[in-house]
């Protein structure tokens, strides 16, 4: 967060944005939306609040020369080109209209595979912020709106998430793999390769969006990283992602401390490692893999006594 939000102006509109999203239940896309929104006119006004890296102080450590730095030109590959930005769009959409249409045609609208591969379309499209941002809005939907999983087996994908190798967005693939199984989409003698398929759906659509944004707009962004009229919004949707992490860090806390709700008993052993894992990480600066590794040994034999 603080290398995010470096003047109130930003900070505001992370506080804003958690505010939206916690309490008015505003969803994302509409913060993000208004968050870039605000970005772009804010820069018009102020435009020293929405700059990339406002109000960035210059850092005491060096560490050598760079072999890439921002005064490296662009290599040629790197650069815009319409005839190649149109290459990638033709690509992109073809193999995401081929799969979508045989789903259509195997499964029909309604099935299961289908809606998962326009769910997760939208996620990939509608989202900002990475892992983080994006999972209350898997949770919504693969939870509450499709039943494809239960939110203590989405607790569990994102354990699992945080503690194996690979980014943490792959927990989609967990979501997909939970959902194809639960309902069975090939019969209940074939639950194994249900759930691969749905595992592959939700993989696949996910990350065809977010290649697609890169090499589409990557070379664009390289292009404006310098003007202001084109970074405001991207700084203003940062900020707002800030808040909506924070939506996040709610969420989980929630569904772990209170299992089965506010009725239900608190999971003090939970809160003990929280607090224990929060002091080693800021007060004591130890690294996260050693206080993963040691919360899950906690977990396991408490786990096991019980």
């Amino acid at each position: 967060g603080s290398r995010a939000l470096k003047n109130n102006v930003l900070r505001a509109m992370a506080v804003l944005a958690f505010i939206a999203i916690f309490v008015l239940d505003i969803p994302f896309p509409y913060i993000v939306l208004a968050a870039g929104v605000i970005g772009y006119f804010g820069s018009r006004v102020s435009p020293e609040y929405f700059k990339a890296g406002a109000g960035h102080g210059a850092s005491k450590e060096t560490y050598g020369s760079a072999i890439i730095d921002d005064d490296t030109p662009a290599p040629e590959h790197a650069k815009f080109k319409w005839s190649r930005f149109i290459v990638y769009l033709v690509i992109g959409l073809f193999i995401g209209g081929v799969a979508m249409v045989m789903l259509l045609n195997a499964y029909g609208w309604q099935g299961t595979l289908t809606q998962m591969g326009w769910f997760f379309t939208k996620a990939a499209l509608v989202t900002f912020g990475g892992a983080y941002a994006v999972l209350p809005y898997v949770y919504q939907g693969g939870v509450e709106q499709y039943g494809w999983l239960t939110g203590t087996q989405m607790i569990d994908g994102l354990a699992l998430g945080e503690t194996t190798p690979g980014p943490l967005i792959m927990v989609v693939a967990f979501v997909g793999f939970v959902g194809g199984w639960t309902k069975e989409v090939f019969g209940p003698d074939s639950l194994l390769l249900a759930g691969a398929a749905g595992a592959s759906i939700a993989t696949l659509f996910t990350f065809l969006p977010s290649f697609l944004f890169i090499l589409l707009g990557g070379p664009a962004v390289e292009a404006t990283r310098d003007d202001v009229k084109f970074t405001a919004p991207l700084t203003g949707i940062t900020a707002a992602v800030v808040g909506v992490i924070l939506n996040l860090a709610a969420f989980f806390a929630y569904h772990v401390l209170w299992p089965q709700g506010f009725e239900g008993s608190f999971e003090w052993f939970s809160a003990l490692i929280g607090i224990a894992a929060f002091i080693a990480l800021f007060r004591y600066k130890v690294g996260i893999v050693s206080v993963i590794g040691v919360c899950a040994g906690l977990g396991f034999g408490y786990s096991s006594v019980l």
